[in-house]
């Protein structure tokens, strides 16, 4: 299921930091103090990597989504 800001506006954080999943390896992160932050995971030679996006609410959904696919355009093999 996709996020929505709805969603993410009532998420409360919890006693570990925990991960909630968009698409395509774009996920917010909640951590225990309450901060919310964009994260986009995707493999790059051979490895697992994890790209900071921004914090919530000053990154919305949808600039989280367009920050997202300008990164899967630079990683795509002869990209920008």
């Amino acid at each position: 299921m996709a996020l929505t800001d709805a969603i993410i506006k009532r998420t409360n954080p919890r006693e570990t930091r925990f991960k909630m999943y968009d698409a395509a390896g774009l996920y917010i992160q909640i951590e225990p103090t309450g901060g919310k932050l964009w994260r986009f995971k995707y493999r790059f030679d051979g490895h697992d990597k994890a790209l900071a996006l921004g914090k919530y609410p000053a990154v919305s959904l949808s600039e989280a989504r367009r920050l997202q696919g300008e990164a899967k355009d630079q990683l795509a093999p002869g990209g920008r």
